[in-house]
């Protein structure tokens, strides 16, 4: 059996892995990188809607979720989005901020792919894809794994494979299976990033299907105020999809469906237009048929001027905590990242190596480190790639 040997072995050329690979490669490692789908960089050439949101310009520790919040900092800190940014300025991709700091391609995806590989490509990173990895082992300092009908062998080995979520495109939970076969500890693996789906009283607004208004939507401790929107299933938007990531089976999450109302809003409209209704004050400031549907359920019929200061002051109470009580999620099908991954307790903040492991490596979304939405997570890898890729 003819065994090839490398200095480093990277399973996974999603975002994490290309980086990894090719930093390491640019330091003179012979580096393999593997994937068992067909293409490299699947989840980059879908994000974004297909323009991919390559960072965040206000990436910060703070907006990462970790059982240990601090692991973050250094890799972050290290590799920073000024220094992707400078890296897609050299291959002359045009690019635009949105909202928030979220950075998108002018034109696609591909570009970011393009770019990673070529960096691969001069770097002389052997890109290998379209067959299954198994029968990994590690023994006398070398990692072997078995690649379709293949061998390889390597003293460095790096876990970049994500998590399971987006399974339609090929992701498992293969590097919590791997980790743990190296006495590794995995924090439970949950969707996030996912629209909430609704049951029991609130499947009344599944049928405002398609409707969105900007929101303050908490859970816990956490709060965010963007879109959010009505689906047939319960609710997503931005607002909601970032607040998924915080929330936990049976818990509520609270909407302040008017945030920019002054308190008293209510009684100021009863005084300046006492024969409206509820209805309609809502609709001031609501698309119509979720004013409707809100007017209906706090049952406040007929002209304002008829009701109690007391009921009003009520109303705009509720309507600021409005809560909803998700009865799940639509799971890893949907969901953007997975909350939870190989512990951070096992790893290196500095090169994201194993501590009881030397020479394996974990990186990205296979990690215990989940982003915001708006480019985070792909910073996230970006910096755990290039940590690692320094560090073999």
């Amino acid at each position: 059996m003819t065994i090839a040997e490398y200095d480093a072995i990277v399973l996974g050329a999603g975002a994490a892995g290309l980086m990894c690979a090719a930093v390491a490669g640019q330091r003179g490692k012979r580096v393999l990188l593997l994937d068992h789908a067909d293409r490299v960089g699947k989840k980059i050439l879908i994000s974004g809607g297909g323009r991919c949101n390559f960072t965040n310009v206000n990436t910060a520790p703070d907006r990462f979720i970790s059982a240990n919040p601090h692991f973050a900092k250094s890799a972050l800190a290290r590799y920073t989005p000024t220094d992707f940014v400078a890296l897609v300025e050299r291959y002359g991709i045009a690019y635009h901020e949105k909202a928030l700091g979220q950075l998108f391609c002018d034109g696609s995806a591909k570009q970011i792919v393009a770019m990673l590989l070529e960096e691969a490509a001069k770097a002389g990173v052997d890109v290998r894809t379209g067959q299954p990895v198994s029968d990994v082992t590690h023994a006398d300092g070398k990692f072997t794994i078995r690649f379709g009908d293949q061998y390889f062998t390597a003293a460095s080995l790096v876990i970049a494979t994500g998590g399971p979520s987006i399974p339609q495109m090929g992701a498992t939970g293969f590097a919590y299976d791997l980790a743990r076969q190296f006495g590794l500890k995995v924090v439970e693996p949950r969707p996030a990033l996912v629209p909430l789906t609704l049951g029991g009283g609130d499947v009344l607004f599944r049928e405002l299907s398609g409707i969105a208004a900007p929101v303050e939507a908490r859970a816990g401790k956490a709060a965010f105020r963007e879109a959010a929107l009505f689906t047939h299933k319960g609710l997503s938007g931005p607002a909601i999809l970032q607040i998924s990531s915080y929330w936990r089976h049976g818990e509520p999450v609270t909407i302040d469906l008017l945030p920019d109302a002054q308190q008293g809003w209510l009684i100021d409209a009863k005084r300046t237009r006492p024969r409206s209704s509820v209805r309609a004050a809502l609709g001031a400031a609501l698309p119509d048929r979720l004013a409707e549907t809100l007017a209906e359920r706090l049952a406040l019929p007929g002209e304002l001027g008829a009701l109690t200061d007391t009921k009003l002051r009520d109303a705009e109470a509720r309507l600021s905590r409005w809560i909803f009580r998700p009865n799940g999620t639509e799971g890893f099908a949907k969901a953007e990242v997975t909350v939870g991954g190989i512990s951070t307790a096992n790893l290196s903040s500095q090169t994201m190596m194993a501590k009881s492991v030397p020479g394996l490596y974990a990186v990205g979304e296979a990690v215990d480190v989940t982003g915001w939405l708006g480019g985070y997570n792909f910073q996230w890898a970006w910096a755990s790639g290039h940590a690692a890729g320094q560090a073999l």
